[in-house]
């Protein structure tokens, strides 16, 4: 099933002028001259379906990814990718994002509750098969489902063909070219060590996405699997998984201009986008969410300010959103800073012109820009009314489990084919699962704050009067706190055994109950079930008209593209290299130890545990010390083509050794999702030797250096 793509992947062959842009799916590394490029290994070990290859040492953790590093399961992944596993650990009692957490044998792991581990075993080209059900007559909302249909059939199949494996279709290009993926899955991930946060996330929002760079951003994970070998939930008698292979430490790291490549499951990006989505995001969407996310980040804050277990209940979730919050502001300053709009405008300024010159063309294509700026249009159009509301479930914590208990119960109803995808039996559990963790970390005072905003913040839009459930509250917002007080006041939706209970419930059930919120979401629902059948009406309409888009592109330009990042694996390669982000300012790519102790305070978020600094001051760094430097390096800068999903990639040299952890991207580089630029996008990775000298110097876990083959 490992066969190679024809129809999928239309490389972009890179000149001097391009740098290394590109992500590469993973079956595209045979067309390309990777030893000229700097390869020290035979690509055919890289990806290979007939031998073990360094693709079987990689996998995907939840959203990020992470390296198997011994044969016992043993896997790198970032600090922040293992945080929620951290998080729901830790107590004000034993608090291990506070003061970390080391397993001094298998049996003191920890479960990760909710994570799961993916390792790619195959794919293959199913373009025909999924576009085969389109027709002409077909609405675009009727598109939409029939594609995801099929491709749930084709998932399907794929299963019951290979019986303990996921399989996933993906959308490579547009409406043009799907993939079906299948996974080794497992499900027994537990959490081996962390350094505390004051190392693992060093500098915290204060630094975040930004170069120079002091963070400590890895931890260890362990997968499990049943005695068979087969996975398996969380059971005291299952053993660590072995891996086909496993990734090679490099102790000795890097050194500046060296050779450096990274494989991941990058998230999305925009590259194929038009100016008039760029326009949306910079007018519209991207000024929204670092606003909405700011306000949202604020106030978990200062509920959590003076107690332990309420700043530990929304630890996760703020961080997650700081993260995006901080990347929204980094993407608009890079969208207005490179003026990519205008770019992308002039670039199809040049399209149109070749797309009118040709009457065959004309017919076909002439409209098509237009076509695509005129569902922007409508979108930024109905933006007010369609963001708060969304937000409006999504920010309030037990609004949000109220949709999810009716959505569920109604979807539930269907043929499993016919379902939302999160409601399958294949997915149901999982998404129960995610459901109880998020559960646990609810805090009503909170909550209480944010519904209050939300609903003040969709009384200042018109539209939102007209929905009826709410019209009252909105038109007399002196009402929104009395109305706030009912529905906490009589939930029972915070207790899990009700909340359990209600999963198991008919719509009808349901509507019948007498808890407030779940009465809401009921007279709510039709109106966010219109919100879902109009974003597949996009999707449709845009999945069309991208597919059409990208035929008179490759008309036009006379070459093949790399398809957007879509969380399948693949290949990214550069140099260990600094950059000028503004004139007379050069920042080179390796930090040191001395700089976490030049910027430590004592406060928050540039504390240093006492243990790192006495060795810090008794120069013991070990062999972990970089030659030249004289200190023990702690973060790497490079010119590599990341995104989000990234987090977690392994850095590996020449020979396709690991020697860093990738982690971030420099702020300039927030604009990767959209473009990608050789003087200014550059990733950020933790460098294995501090990996190495927090594990096994500072914190004496050397069975975990032994594992790994460093002695």
């Amino acid at each position: 099933m490992k066969t190679l793509l024809p129809i999928l992947i239309l490389v972009i062959l890179l000149s001097s002028t391009r740098g290394d842009e590109g992500m590469y799916p993973i079956s595209e590394l045979a067309k390309l001259d990777l030893a000229k490029r700097g390869l020290k290994m035979d690509p055919d070990d890289l990806f290979n379906p007939n031998k073990k290859c360094l693709v079987d040492g990689i996998c995907k953790v939840n959203g990020c990814t992470g390296s198997f590093v011994s044969s016992q399961g043993l896997i790198i992944t970032n600090h922040h990718c293992a945080y929620r596993a951290i998080q729901s650990a830790s107590t004000p009692a034993r608090d291990l994002l506070q003061d970390g957490f080391s397993a001094k044998n298998q049996r003191m792991e920890i479960p990760a509750k909710g994570y799961t581990v993916r390792i790619t075993e195959s794919y293959q080209d199913v373009s025909p098969r999924v576009l085969s059900v389109v027709r002409e007559e077909m609405t675009f909302v009727e598109r939409t489902e029939a594609i995801e249909k099929r491709c749930k059939e084709l998932e399907k199949e794929a299963e019951g063909k290979h019986s303990g494996q996921r399989a996933e279709v993906a959308e490579m290009f547009a409406g043009k070219t799907y993939v079906l993926f299948l996974y080794t899955y497992l499900t027994d991930i537990r959490l081996v060590f962390c350094p505390p946060a004051s190392v693992g996330a060093f500098g915290g929002d204060i630094d975040n996405w930004e170069w120079p760079r002091h963070s400590g951003d890895f931890s260890f994970m362990r997968a499990y699997v049943a005695p068979d070998g087969s996975s398996a939930d969380f059971d005291l008698n299952n053993v660590p998984y072995r891996p086909k292979r496993h990734i090679q430490v490099a102790p000795q790291g890097v050194n500046e201009e060296d050779f450096v490549f990274l494989l991941g499951y990058p998230g999305r990006t925009a590259r194929h986008k038009t100016a008039a989505f760029l326009r949306y995001e910079e007018q519209v969407r991207l000024p929204h969410i670092a606003e909405l996310y700011s306000w949202q980040i604020a106030t978990m804050d200062e509920a959590g300010k003076n107690d332990r277990a309420v700043a530990l209940k929304h630890t996760s979730r703020s961080r997650s959103l700081a993260n995006v919050e901080k990347r929204s502001r980094g993407q608009l300053k890079g969208l207005q800073r490179a003026q990519i709009v205008a770019h992308r405008a002039a670039e199809e300024e040049k399209l149109q012109e070749f797309i009118m010159n040709d009457p065959a063309r004309r017919e076909k294509y002439g409209l098509l820009l237009n076509d695509i700026a005129a569902v922007y249009a409508e979108m930024t159009q109905k933006a007010p009314l369609e963001f708060h509301v969304e937000h409006l479930r999504s920010a309030c914590r037990t609004l949000s489990f109220a949709f999810l208990i009716y959505d569920s119960a109604v979807e539930r109803q269907k043929d499993d084919l016919e379902r939302e995808t999160a409601y399958m039996d294949r997915n149901f559990d999982q998404t129960v699962q995610r459901l109880i963790l998020s559960h646990q970390d609810l805090h009503l005072p909170t909550d209480r704050i944010i519904l209050t905003g939300m609903l003040q913040r969709l009384a200042n839009v018109p539209e939102a009067r007209q929905l009826k459930p709410l019209a009252d509250v909105l038109t007399n917002r002196d009402r929104i706190p009395a109305f706030v007080d009912h529905l906490y006041q009589a939930t029972q939706l915070d207790s899990k055994a009700f909340l359990t209970d209600a999963l198991n419930k008919t719509p009808a059930e349901l509507a019948a109950s007498n808890d407030p919120f779940l009465q809401l979401i009921v007279a709510l629902y039709p109106t966010y079930c219109e919100l879902r059948e109009r974003g597949k009406a996009r999707d449709g309409r845009l999945g069309q008209l991208y597919g059409s888009l990208i035929e008179v592109k490759k008309a036009f330009l006379k070459r093949d593209f790399v398809p957007d990042a879509n969380a399948t694996l693949r290949m990214t390669l550069g140099h260990i290299r600094g950059y000028s982000p503004e004139d007379a300012v050069y920042k080179s790519p390796i930090t040191t130890l001395k700089g976490v102790v030049d910027k430590t305070t004592g406060e928050a978020p540039f504390i240093t545990p006492q243990r790192i600094l006495d060795l810090y001051k008794a120069k013991q760094f070990g062999r972990f010390a970089h030659q030249t430097l004289g200190q023990v390096p702690v973060a790497i800068l490079y010119d590599t083509d990341t995104t989000g999903g990234n987090s977690g990639s392994p850095i590996f040299n020449a020979q396709g050794q690991l020697v860093g952890v990738n982690f971030d991207r420099a702020y300039e580089a927030t604009i990767n999702d959209f473009a990608w630029n050789q003087s200014y996008s550059r990733s950020i990775g933790v460098d294995i030797r501090y990996v190495l000298w927090v594990t096994g110097e500072a914190y004496q876990a050397k069975h975990l250096l032994v594992e790994m083959g460093v002695h």
